[in-house]
């Protein structure tokens, strides 16, 4: 199987899923989540692999949520409620019957840090930054980008997280439950190599029934996130949101607000 944006590779029954787009920090457009979502299809059900990593090409960063540079009101593809299917990535990570493991290098902001939250284990380099932007740039990941984060790192850190937009060293994502390890970062690959070698000798069954009981808490975020995303296409089409996007290109500060009175 070909992909785009992504690369893919078995090893020791350990499936690495690598979004391939350093050029731009590893943020997501629309044939990055195609290509997310068959990699996930295609580790999830191989009875070889016994757990999935997903991390981002590069040093300087995981992933940097979606690419400003594909987005003008709706993103540039033709899937999904804003132009791609971010929520059916989302959604495979939760629903494989493996466990995923996030292996975080530099940045995992916005829809990056929404990744590495909903993989089932993050482990961090010391140099790892985490954090959200969308409220600063004219969006939102609702549903298990705000729900579910809250169920991670407790309400008042989401909301934090969510409204102040600031960013938070790998420490600190450690402290307030975000993150599982942090370690060197000469050390990263090989941690999360030893995390996936004592997955892989655990019973595929126990640990698939496990997971889907986990998901089972907070299943009801899924039904939230549905109605969030057809309120984020319509959002989109405003003024105010537009903003954002003009502002990061123009390289300013939005006016928000003068942007709703137009």
């Amino acid at each position: 199987m070909e992909f785009e944006d992504v690369l893919y590779e078995v090893r020791d029954h350990v499936a690495t899923i690598t979004i391939n787009r350093p050029d731009v920090y590893n943020a997501f457009r629309g044939q990055t989540c195609e290509d997310l979502i068959r990699a996930f299809g295609r580790a999830g059900y191989d009875e070889e692999v016994g757990a999935i990593v997903l991390t981002g090409a590069g040093t300087r960063a995981f992933c940097t949520g979606g690419d400003q540079s594909d987005h003008d009101g709706t993103y540039a593809g033709d899937r999904g409620l804003i132009g791609m299917p971010i929520d059916e990535v989302q959604t495979v990570i939760r629903d494989v019957p493996k466990p995923v493991v996030a292996k975080v290098r530099g940045y995992a902001i916005g829809g990056g840090n929404v990744l590495a939250t909903l993989c089932d284990l993050t482990i961090a380099a010391d140099t790892a930054i985490f954090g959200q932007v969308g409220p600063k740039m004219g969006s939102i990941d609702p549903g298990f980008g705000t729900a579910y984060l809250a169920r991670v790192v407790g309400e008042k850190r989401a909301r934090e997280m969510w409204y102040l937009c600031r960013r938070y060293s790998a420490e600190e994502a450690y402290d307030m439950g975000l993150v599982n390890k942090v370690v060197p970062e000469d050390q990263l690959d090989a941690e999360v190599e030893a995390w996936c070698s004592e997955l892989v000798e655990r019973s595929p069954t126990a640990i698939a029934i496990a997971k889907r009981s986990f998901n089972a808490d907070t299943e009801s975020i899924r039904g939230i996130g549905g109605l969030g995303f057809t309120a984020l296409a319509m959002y989109y089409d405003t003024n105010e949101s537009k903003e954002g996007v003009a502002a990061l290109q123009e390289k300013r500060t939005p006016d928000f607000r003068g942007a709703r009175r137009r």
